[in-house]
């Protein structure tokens, strides 16, 4: 991976001291549209420093970035949307992060709402935090298609169950970790894909770090990324896999590296 290196604003020594570091993480792929509004509508002071892979995206999702205060990585080969997300996790501990929010470059995700998902880890109220789009029952107005409604609450029901938790969706790209979290978990080990995000909730349950949620709007439009029918359905199949594999790791019948510190 190449990183590129952009000015980043000064706090000021007297707010420094305690106040946690929070670095926002974007896995961009094909994100030119989108970056900057997205980027802008982060609230001022709401995050220390702002970090864009880029995962060997075809559009000028690279050139954009670089004319944003953000710290830029670029992967020389297409990884998937877990792999990206490796890097952003990595490159944010190593300069410091002590909590990580993911934002989606592509706009489907509100930035304004990044200090809410902040605060529950900041006053020591949740370890993890989601941004549910189903927690208000609004999802379908924002354009969620009805496939993937049913299919959401299906596996995130299914989930509940074999976690022993009651969140209203597993299934959001809107996260923010502590850094304890990141450090603990080996998400190192999980899928390149799609998946990845299912696995860290597990992780994190199996790991017994508390997971809170914060109500998000949904949003569908042309420019946001979106994965297709077939891959929602591969999508599915190893999210229940991997909650296959928690359950033999738990019952000792077969240990699993992923479920391991």
């Amino acid at each position: 991976m190449v990183v590129n290196e952009a000015p980043q604003p000064q706090a000021a020594p007297e707010e420094a001291v305690d106040r946690p570091k929070v670095i926002v993480v974007m896995p961009a792929y094909n994100a030119a549209q989108t970056l900057e509004e997205t980027f802008k509508g982060i609230p001022e002071g709401a995050a220390d420093e702002v970090i864009l892979v880029d995962d060997r995206s075809a559009d000028d999702t690279v050139a954009r970035a670089r004319t944003l205060p953000v710290h830029v990585v670029w992967h020389p080969h297409n990884v998937g949307y877990g792999g990206n997300q490796k890097t952003c996790y990595l490159e944010a501990l190593q300069r410091g992060a002590d909590v990580v929010v993911m934002l989606h470059p592509d706009g489907q995700y509100e930035p304004a709402l990044v200090p809410a998902l902040v605060a529950p880890i900041v006053e020591g109220r949740a370890d993890m935090v989601l941004g549910s789009r189903l927690a208000e029952g609004r999802a379908r107005q924002g354009g969620m298609p009805l496939y993937k409604y049913l299919a959401n609450r299906a596996l995130t029901r299914f989930e509940n169950r074999v976690l022993g938790t009651e969140l209203s969706e597993m299934h959001s790209g809107y996260r923010a970790y502590s850094r304890e979290l990141l450090l603990t978990v080996p998400f190192l080990r999980n899928n390149l894909g799609f998946s990845f995000d299912s696995e860290m909730i597990m992780q994190s349950v199996h790991f017994g770090f508390r997971i809170a949620e914060v109500p998000v709007p949904t949003k569908y439009f042309a420019e946001a990324s979106s994965i297709s029918l077939k891959a929602s359905t591969v999508y599915g199949l190893r999210t229940l896999a991997v909650a296959g594999r928690l359950i033999l790791h738990r019952t000792g019948v077969l240990p699993c590296k992923r479920f391991i510190a």
